[in-house]
């Protein structure tokens, strides 16, 4: 009698691949985030002196550049692959960040974070590309998640690692070296572990490039990248531009919990610095649980309700009750309550955001990189400008100095955010395939 043969078992390169693409996000943050802790060390005040307005150009840097080199990175991502891409940026932002800690100035300090900014910018949009072919269709949510959840664990560990580093050196460049020649290994690591596509993999086997392929279409490898960023389909898109704005009001909203809300502490609340870092950090940290848990309900609800209502509803929804843990936080005095509140609005804007990046990942087609990069560089323009006003709505109206005023507008923000939400419909592409 013949025996019947067996299925072919499950080759694991997609989770070798999500793993590492969720360390490179750990270290992005880490090498985005040390520099704050690394200028406030007096280590470093003693080595180079510069003013209270060259610090806040040199913290500023990064994110300016940082956003406005979303868009050609995605470019050069969608043109020439993401595997040669994001190992070039993950050694460039490491190699500056190294750099940060050869400085003697200003002008030093300012190219070094510059650069960072620059490197760094593209990793977000080519890791959304790199999820539309290494996870599969129904588990876009929860690989998002991942890669989210792995940026802001290295956000959270950046400032105690850091100050650790600085004391046992005694010195704060060793902080920069050890963190960029880390990157230069992990660059390394993910050209290793990482193919553009599942059927150029040579672990990969028939299997998982079947499980990969399920509800696809034609998966294949891309033979003729896109020449160009679509410029005239990204600005005639409706529905891009709502994610554009869900993006923008989410980062005004939600950048007041790293920008302003220590003021807030220490001004209106009269905490002292160490009451004020431990509600800092235990709202970030109570965010940080909610991505796994967004990329499983996205995923979840995609399953049962399609995935235009599956990416709008957690999208929106969650924007709402972020606004409304801000009122609830200004009515709270307790300092674990304010840390429970203020945590809470992480939550909410950290569970949505599976929605958005799979949302990304639908609507965008062979442009993913640059179509991500556009809407991304939209959100850090929000996250850029929310100080700016901030500052002026307290200046404007906020005359017994409560903060009261400044806390609304976020959660008008993300009011907005959550109402633009509602015209997301993921089942619509920015453009036909056959465009370009």
């Amino acid at each position: 009698m013949r025996k019947s043969s067996m299925p072919e078992a499950l080759s694991r390169v997609r989770h070798h691949v999500l793993a590492t693409a969720t360390m490179v996000a750990f270290l992005m943050y880490l090498d985005r985030i040390c520099l704050a802790n690394i200028i406030s060390s007096d280590s470093f005040q003693r080595s180079i002196e510069l003013s209270p307005g060259e610090i806040d150009w040199i913290k500023g840097a990064f994110f300016w550049a940082y956003a406005l080199a979303q868009v050609p990175a995605g470019w050069l991502s969608d043109r020439f692959g993401t595997r040669i891409l994001i190992t070039i940026y993950i050694a460039t932002w490491s190699l500056f960040t190294a750099a940060t800690s050869f400085s003697w100035g200003f002008t030093t300090l300012m190219i070094a974070r510059i650069g960072c900014g620059l490197a760094e910018a593209g990793y977000y949009p080519a890791s959304s590309g790199l999820l539309t072919k290494w996870a599969h269709i129904e588990a876009r949510g929860f690989a998002s998640s991942l890669i989210s959840w792995g940026g802001r664990v290295g956000g959270a560990v950046a400032p105690a690692l850091t100050a650790y580093v600085i004391l046992q050196a005694g010195d704060w460049r060793w902080a920069g070296w050890l963190y960029g020649a880390v990157g230069v290994a992990v660059a390394g690591v993910y050209w290793v572990v990482f193919r553009d596509h599942p059927r150029l993999h040579p672990r990969c086997n028939a299997a998982e490039i079947a499980l990969l392929a399920e509800g696809r279409g034609d998966f294949q490898p891309v033979k003729n990248p896109p020449r160009r960023f679509p410029l005239r389909a990204a600005c005639a898109s409706g529905n891009l531009w709502m994610t554009n704005a869900v993006q923008f009001f989410t980062n005004i909203g939600w950048a007041f919990l790293i920008l302003s809300l220590p003021d807030y502490l220490k001004k209106v609340k009269m905490l002292d610095d160490g009451m004020t870092g431990m509600i800092t950090t235990g709202a970030l940290t109570i965010g940080i649980a909610a991505l796994p848990l967004g990329g499983w309900i996205t995923d979840a609800l995609s399953r049962r309700k399609g995935r235009r209502l599956g990416r709008m509803l957690p999208m929106s929804v969650t924007k709402f009750a972020a606004a409304a843990c801000y009122v609830l936080a200004l009515w709270t005095d307790s300092p674990w309550g304010m840390a429970a509140a203020f945590g809470l609005v992480a939550f909410f804007a950290d569970i949505g955001l599976p929605a958005m990046w799979t949302t990304m990942q639908d609507i965008s087609g062979r442009h993913q990189a640059q179509l991500f990069g556009w809407s991304n560089m939209w959100g850090n323009f929000g996250a850029g400008i929310q100080p700016i006003l901030f500052t002026a709505v307290l200046a404007a109206y906020d005359t017994n100095h409560d903060f009261h005023e400044g806390v609304w507008l976020c959660a008008a923000a993300f009011v907005l955010a959550g109402v633009f939400a509602l015209g997301v419909n993921a089942q619509k592409p920015v453009m036909k395939e056959d465009e370009d």
